[in-house]
């Protein structure tokens, strides 16, 4: 059975080593630049141990679950071997960072997870379900949707050249969102609601947008006065989002626009109303 190891004990790391100890699959090594890290994982991993990366690095099956900067360097530094499998977990850089490993004979690919690991623990119960980004040869693709299906994820196959373009796009999804509930936060602020309250009152409208967007599509799930043709209300939120500073009109300007756009694919809008939408914001539709 091929034999796993983790060059990398953080969130991410210690998610997916114990994911597929669980799933029956042997993580026989942690490293870690922190011995402390690498031996507290092992410990929750039956049959693992914290070792250097030197040893991590003979298993047949090796993630690199550290950060982007410290891909290459390791890919250059480590005994590599013909036939072995080393596989990095990042969403924006390139497999062809693995290069030097390649050189040696071993099988590079990527494994990267569409998912928050801001709580490791949590997130093990959010990886079924979720999709993972993969890349590489095809007997290695192979294997990595193997594992993929055991954690019951879905695939993207990306080509090479678009993990860049993947992750930026993925982060209007993720952490962009934090930026727009901070928008609304610092909103609401200046009437007197703070935060606490602000997020109790808008993520159950966010996760009701989120489940319409999923059984309606984008389109399908718009709501709200663009969604209506409503440009007496859109004008009215410009003005005050102006008045309160040009960086918070701006900023719904440009969504409002796209927001448009998805108006005008859904077809419920005329557009004459479309129209009257886009002198609103003050800005015409590309």
């Amino acid at each position: 059975m091929t034999s796993v190891a983790f060059i990398g004990a953080g969130r991410l790391g210690a998610t997916l080593a114990k994911a597929l100890s669980r799933h029956g699959m042997p993580v026989v090594a942690i490293a870690s630049r922190s011995a402390t890290s690498a031996t507290a994982l092992a410990q929750e991993i039956p049959g693992c141990r914290a070792v250097n990366a030197d040893i991590a690095a003979e298993a047949d099956l090796v993630f690199l679950t550290v950060p982007d900067d410290e891909i290459g360097p390791l890919a250059a530094r480590l005994p590599w071997r013909a036939g072995q499998r080393v596989v990095h977990c990042s969403g924006a850089t390139e497999v062809a960072v693995l290069e030097p490993a390649q050189r040696r004979g071993a099988l590079t690919g990527g494994f990267h997870p569409l998912q928050i690991f801001s709580d490791p623990d949590r997130a093990l119960g959010l990886l079924a379900g979720s999709s993972v980004a993969i890349e590489g040869p095809a007997v290695l693709e192979a294997q990595l949707r193997q594992i993929a299906d055991a954690l019951q994820m879905r695939v993207i196959v990306l080509p090479a050249g678009a993990r860049a373009l993947y992750h930026g796009a993925a982060s209007f999804a993720a952490s962009f969102l934090l930026s727009m509930l901070d928008e609304a936060v610092a909103v609401w602020g200046s009437f007197g609601i703070d935060e606490k309250a602000t997020l109790q009152a808008l993520l159950p409208l966010a996760r009701g947008t989120l489940a319409a967007a999923e059984s309606k599509g984008l389109a399908g799930a718009l709501a709200g006065p663009v969604s209506r043709g409503d440009a007496s209300v859109v004008a009215r939120h410009v003005a005050v989002l102006d008045a309160l500073g040009p960086a918070h009109g701006a900023l719904y300007r440009e969504l409002a626009r796209r927001q448009i756009a998805l108006a005008r694919t859904g077809g419920r809008v005329n557009e004459e109303r479309l129209e009257a939408l886009r002198e609103a914001i003050g800005r015409p539709l590309a």
